[in-house]
């Protein structure tokens, strides 16, 4: 990936960023790339769903339950028959396999990164 430009601390902090459990997982079907449904918890923030191509390198039974980090303030995002309400973040390698990014201790559901 090409180097981007620098950003400012005032753009940086236009992104919200945000803790969440993950509390339903399943197959998007109707993706073009194999990808996963996922419905999030963001505590006083609500519940979101979002759509992830991680089925590489996660079961549906290992996301449930996971606290992943999440965009909050992108505009919804229709994805074939579903609305993709925020963006969970992850570290994607050269074969395309991601890693969700998740926090290392239990924190509350909308706890913002920063």
């Amino acid at each position: 990936m090409p180097t981007s430009a620098p950003i400012s601390w005032q753009d940086f902090q236009k992104v919200k960023m945000v803790v969440g459990t993950i509390i339903q997982a399943e197959v998007f079907t109707k993706a073009r790339k194999p990808a996963y449904k996922l419905t999030i918890d963001f505590g006083h923030i609500g519940i979101r769903k979002s759509a992830a191509q991680i089925t590489k390198r996660y079961a549906i039974e290992d996301l449930i339950g996971l606290q992943i980090v999440a965009v909050i303030n992108f505009p919804p995002k229709q994805i074939s028959d579903l609305m993709s309400e925020c963006l969970v973040l992850g570290a994607v390698e050269d074969d395309n396999l991601v890693t969700l990014l998740s926090v290392t201790h239990g924190v509350q559901n909308g706890t913002i990164i920063g």
